[in-house]
């Protein structure tokens, strides 16, 4: 086992390792021992479940992972907006390979001995649970993928010997990371059953693996579209792995890096379609359950129920449990201040009206049930709006709880504290989200919370489809206006997406939405729209930093600055005597002078991104750390085969190329 841990840690820059790294997997017995059963081979693979992101203690769980785009943002911005601020590190970073290894370890092990019929168990029990490993070192790579691009394909343990290593580390293009990743799912498919033989939908499912290839198809085929002709994809101007002999004379399996495109767009429609067609979507009432004895509305349940299997939409989901102490803080963080993360006007502007209508082109406060009531009351704001708008943000006054809440809980939502010292309280945009609520108090108390988290839920395949068969084809097509209609008619707005299309100033769009970009010019209506429905349907579910990335949606804000706006504070919050008796401008809010929406990053001077968000070219990857370059060169980074991400640096602590 020795040489195993030494080669992985060597290949990973001798950086820090996982205690679990440093003993047998999960037992004392030699794996020849270990991995021979089916019990042990489920308990591997059950183990690996770890990597899938779900809710943890301390934070809001997932629901936070849209921060630091223009959906959501933190108390402390992020370095990425602030040129200069993010360095190339000396150590650590991205690439690690320590989930590789230990997929790879399992495959290495168990796949001979199931060959040579040496296994004891089920043999579709254990099929199965070899095909979840597969799945996992898929899964992994495609976090490697959207971190670093180009990266080494290692699929098995490797020896500790230096030039072994060195070998292997050669980081292969992009494309042919994304095709390995469809490949290993392929596999996934090939060996797991249609339904895992335990769990029900707590374990992966066939189904789970076809939409996440959906997922990984549609995201190269974008990149690769959106950042053709730049040094971001093979053989692009500029490319660094030109510079490195194995490369140099790089040519895509298609012919043309077009043929590459058109080919992960085509498994991205081809795995969503049959996902899609196979699941309907959970139901609407359109109402927020303010008090117990109004109606329940499935919609909104299913993103904080403690029992997620009656809702069919959800492929997979984790389950909590209080007695066995799984158990989350979520709850806690939906009845106050979102754990510090605000969500933005850019967001809320986003949702339109029920009739269809974008919120600038609608009648303002007229009677009715279709006038834009304006944004300046809090009470008021989602009037008439997109129900996912009039649902998932809240409005003080209302029943966060039907019960008592625990101690850590608010039972009655109250005006939003914009100033509180305590980031975790702080509505820090002054804006906040319940989606993924429990009304059950008890759930309040720390974590006590053991509401599920979904993993994979099949309205991501309508939107795959959507946008993917647009992509590749330039128009919509019949089965892409029936995913779309169906999920604005579960929105209940307007199913005519057309007459949205209509009214969508694109301009105006482009204020705001960095959807309504790629490669620093405005997209046209369609595709805007597209990308709209996704980022309303997928509120605070964490794909929205994905997705701008793979849009190239942030050029612009190289050289135009860009202001995370909040809520309307001074046309008539202000005056409340909520706001009025603590604010200061300029001291623990942002000055009326600048905005009358509150600028959650404008208020002391000595904030770096105090003038804006800024970008640059290198930060859609991020940099590999110098002690890589150093240990695969032989002390020397520029003899290492690594090559660095655009714009970078083989020099720690330094800044990209302005």
């Amino acid at each position: 086992m020795k040489r195993y841990i030494i080669s992985i840690l060597v290949l990973a820059g001798l950086s820090s390792c996982n205690d679990y790294l440093d003993k047998e997997p999960l037992s004392s017995l030699t794996p020849e021992q270990y991995l021979t059963t089916e019990a042990n081979i489920a308990s591997y693979a059950t183990d690996l479940y770890n990597m899938l992101p779900v809710h943890g203690q301390w934070d809001w769980g997932t629901f936070q992972y849209d921060a630091h785009t223009d959906n959501m943002a933190s108390v402390t911005p992020s370095d990425i907006f602030a040129p200069g601020f993010w360095r190339v590190s000396q150590t650590g970073g991205a690439y690690s390979f320590g989930n590789i290894y230990r997929c790879n370890y399992f495959l290495d092990k168990v796949i001979p001995l199931f060959e040579q019929g040496s296994l004891s168990g089920i043999e579709p029990n254990m099929k199965h649970y070899i095909g979840e490993v597969y799945f996992f070192r898929a899964f992994e790579y495609f976090n490697k993928l959207k971190a670093l691009g180009d990266f080494p394909i290692i699929t098995t343990t490797l020896e500790d010997k230096l030039e072994v290593l060195t070998e292997a580390s050669k980081r292969a293009p992009r494309n042919e990371v994304a095709r390995f990743i469809l490949a290993d799912l392929d596999k996934a498919l090939e060996y797991m059953a249609e339904n895992p033989p335990v769990g029900g939908r707590n374990r992966l499912s066939r189904d789970a693996v076809r939409l996440f290839k959906s997922r990984v198809a549609l995201y190269e085929g974008t990149w690769l579209k959106y950042f053709k002709g730049t040094a971001f994809v093979p053989g692009g101007p500029g490319w660094p792995g030109k510079n490195k002999e194995y490369n140099s004379n790089y040519n895509f399996p298609g012919g043309s890096i077009e043929a590459e495109i058109d080919f992960f767009l085509t498994q991205a429609m081809n795995e969503s379609k049959t996902i899609a067609d196979k699941y309907t979507l959970v139901g609407n009432t359109g109402k927020f359950q303010n008090q117990p004895s109004d109606p329940a509305n499935p919609y909104f349940d299913m993103f904080g129920d403690t029992d997620m299997n009656p809702f069919s939409e959800i492929i997979l989901w984790k389950q909590y449990n209080f007695g066995l102490g799984v158990t989350n803080t979520v709850q806690e963080f939906l009845t106050k201040g979102n754990n510090g993360y605000g969500t933005t006007k850019s967001m809320l502007d986003a949702f339109v009206m029920t009739d269809g209508k974008p919120v600038y082109k609608a009648t303002l406060r007229q009677d009715g049930n279709t006038s834009y009531w304006g944004d300046d009351d809090l009470l008021t704001y989602t009037r008439n709006r997109d129900s996912r708008a009039q649902l998932f943000f809240k409005r003080p006054g209302d029943n966060n709880l039907h019960s008592e809440a625990g101690q850590q809980g608010v039972r009655v939502e109250p005006y939003p504290n914009i100033t509180s010292a305590t980031p975790s309280l702080k509505y820090n945009t002054g804006y906040a989200l319940r989606k993924g609520l429990n009304f059950d108090g008890y759930q309040t108390n720390q974590n006590y919370s053991t509401a599920g988290s979904i993993v994979f839920r099949a309205v991501e395949a309508y939107l795959n489809y959507m946008e993917a068969s647009y992509e590749k084809n330039g128009s919509i097509d019949a089965t892409a206006d029936k995913y779309w209609r169906a999920i604005r008619k579960r929105a209940l707005i307007n199913e005519d997406y057309n007459y949205t299309i209509g009214l969508t100033d694109m301009q105006k769009e482009a204020e705001s939405d960095w959807g309504a970009y790629s490669g620093g010019k405005v997209v046209d209506a369609t595709l805007y729209n597209i990308r709209r429905e996704r980022r309303c349907e997928l509120i605070a579910e964490g794909f929205r930093p994905a997705d701008v990335r793979r849009w190239r949606a942030m050029d612009q804000m190289i050289s135009k600055p860009y202001h995370i706006l909040g809520m309307n504070l001074y046309d008539k919050m202000a005056d409340r005597p909520e706001f009025k008796s603590v604010i200061k401008e300029g001291e623990n809010v942002s000055p009326r002078s600048f905005s009358k929406y509150l600028a959650p990053y404008h208020i002391l001077s000595n904030n770096r991104v105090y003038d804006g968000y800024r970008w640059n070219m290198a930060h859609y990857l991020e940099p590999i750390a110098i002690q890589h370059f150093l240990i695969t060169g032989g002390g020397d980074a520029g003899k290492s085969p690594l090559y660095q991400n655009p714009g970078w640096s083989l020099q720690a602590n330094e800044g990209p190329t302005p």
